[in-house]
């Protein structure tokens, strides 16, 4: 425990010493985030630099490289995920400051793409001692095996879970908040069902404790970013940085059979999906909306609500179901 504390630390503290240099690098390539049309509300922030998700992406590999311990083949896969997607998200973003718009990749560009990296993923961890196609039931050590059909599973959690985010990253620490919630959550219980799990081999004892060595390392180096990225923020974090957490939380669950967290955890990512979904749908069948906007934040602005009063409640929220979360799992095992 006493390394996952210090890589927390370590993401930190690198992510806070480079983030003036990230937000500097950017304003000098005049990478200014477009704001969509629609959304009338965000364009007095017309002009903030993108990229930001390059703090955290760094801050996490450099922290985590310091502290590993034994093997972490594991752990290297997730880094390689977590880099894989921020490089789709980073050409789109490339194209849209390219462009002086808020068009990039194609949707069927970036989804060849999302699938290409599932696809290779789910079946290395298909195929893989260290994970197989068993995933935990919720908040106990019990398992269930779900066969051939781990893969097509994988591949789902992927795109729903990297497309979420990317979704929910529409206000000032929006998804950054609520990413750090869930990683904080992720890492309490993943703690308990480790050591309820009888794991007599030292190999994959250590391939674990390097994940949730990742994990701290995240959590540090957000925190650090929501210095830069609180509202009024001076950097977005752009598809570089949500398609890439959305990866790293896919990628983490799946490596520790902790799938089925995704969607407690990550309630309020599955939220802005549906609510996407819902609104689409409704409005093809009846040419009305059922929100004022959608995802269901901007319902809310559109509500009255206020910006930071709209993270406060989602961050708030995935912080109790992970207290939450952590307590089920402790009184369980």
């Amino acid at each position: 425990m006493d390394k996952i504390f210090l890589c927390i630390l370590l993401g930190f503290v690198f992510s806070v010493l480079i983030s003036p240099l990230v937000i500097k690098f950017m304003r000098k390539l005049k990478a200014n985030q477009a704001i969509y049309e629609y959304v009338d509300m965000h364009q007095k922030k017309s002009g903030t630099p993108t990229m930001g998700g390059l703090i955290f992406l760094i801050g996490t590999i450099a922290s985590s490289f310091c502290v590993f311990d034994g093997s972490n083949k594991l752990a290297n896969v997730s880094l390689v995920c977590f880099l894989s997607f921020a490089v789709i998200g980073f050409l789109d973003d490339f194209l849209k400051i390219h462009k002086r718009q808020n068009l990039g990749l194609k949707p069927y560009q970036k989804i060849i793409g999302q699938v290409a990296i599932s696809v290779i993923i789910a079946v290395f961890a298909y195929n893989s001692p260290l994970i197989g196609s068993e995933i935990f039931i919720p908040f106990t050590s019990r398992t269930i095996d779900l066969g051939w059909f781990f893969i097509p599973f994988c591949i789902f959690i992927f795109l729903a879970t990297t497309n979420a985010v990317n979704l929910t990253d529409g206000l000032d620490g929006l998804a950054g908040g609520v990413s750090f919630a869930f990683f904080v959550g992720f890492l309490g219980v993943s703690y308990v069902i480790f050591k309820a799990v009888p794991i007599f081999d030292t190999v994959q004892l250590a391939e674990y404790n390097n994940l949730l060595i990742l994990t701290g390392g995240v959590i540090g180096s957000l925190l650090a970013y929501l210095i830069a990225n609180s509202h009024p923020a001076t950097i977005f974090m752009g598809d570089t940085g949500s398609l890439a957490l959305g990866g790293l939380i896919a990628i983490l669950c799946i490596a520790t059979k902790q799938v089925l967290l995704i969607p407690i955890l990550g309630v309020l990512f599955v939220w802005s999906t549906i609510s996407v979904i819902i609104q689409v749908l409704y409005y093809k069948a009846s040419r009305k909306r059922v929100f004022l906007m959608a995802p269901f934040h901007h319902h809310l602005e559109k509500k009255g609500l206020k910006e930071t009063k709209i993270v406060a409640i989602y961050t708030i929220t995935t912080l109790i179901l992970s207290v939450l979360s952590i307590f089920l799992s402790l009184i369980l095992n």
